[in-house]
């Protein structure tokens, strides 16, 4: 089998072919079945897609605008690989972000807002115990942006999404496996427990904690 053949869906009608197979590239490289370092041909892409190589080379330009892969001139995209430090610097940029921008939000008259995200929440608790990835990433994505937009800044809210796609889950599938991805997952209900209650240190140990476990993981990678 050629090194850059997937196994990856046929795609329908639902969303727009470009939307459904950037998409299904995002599984790909969050389940590791896309490698750094491997060069992936859009028209070997498309036909493994059942679609024409457009749609599947303005996917790539998506990705690659996001930082998860790069052009390769005359060849097709290539997965961007993350150094340790790469890793170490996006997380010391998301801990002096997110941790005391979160912590802030801490406030008891605000339990409705907070409340809101809880359905979010548990779809990530509910992701994460039926091992489902893209599922886990998406409500994980979604919740964290949502209860930074609180903070009503929109430029910091679009920086931190930034530094999320670069910084993929590397070891995600790893951690299902060994059925400790749950642990994370449940950090965000007892971030909008701490949240409601007013208690901002709390709030900022949980974040701190929170992105701490997620650089562990690329860790072990």
């Amino acid at each position: 089998m050629a090194e850059d053949r997937l196994d990856l869906p046929m795609v329908g009608e639902r969303q727009s072919l470009r939307e459904q197979v950037a998409q299904a590239l995002r599984a790909a490289l969050i389940t590791g079945e896309m490698r750094p370092g491997v060069v992936y041909s859009a028209p070997v892409l498309a036909a493994q897609f059942g679609v024409s190589a457009t749609p599947v080379r303005e996917a790539m330009l998506d990705l690659a605008k996001e930082g998860l892969v790069e052009a390769v001139r005359n060849k097709g995209f290539r997965v961007t690989e993350l150094s340790d430090r790469d890793l170490d610097e996006l997380t010391e940029i998301r801990h002096l972000i997110e941790v005391p921008t979160v912590a802030r939000l801490a406030d008891t008259s605000r339990a409705e807002e907070f409340e809101r995200l809880r359905p979010i929440a548990e779809e990530i608790v509910a992701a994460s115990e039926r091992g489902d990835l893209l599922a886990y990433v998406d409500a994980d994505l979604r919740f964290h942006v949502e209860l930074l937009a609180l903070c009503g800044n929109a430029h910091l809210v679009s920086v931190v999404r930034d530094l999320r796609n670069r910084a993929r889950l590397y070891g995600l599938s790893q951690l299902s496996e060994r059925g400790t991805l749950g642990g994370s997952a449940r950090e965000h209900l007892a971030l909008l427990d701490a949240l409601k209650s007013g208690d901002g240190a709390a709030v900022g140990r949980i974040m701190a904690e929170h992105i701490g476990h997620v650089r562990g993981i690329w860790a072990e990678h």
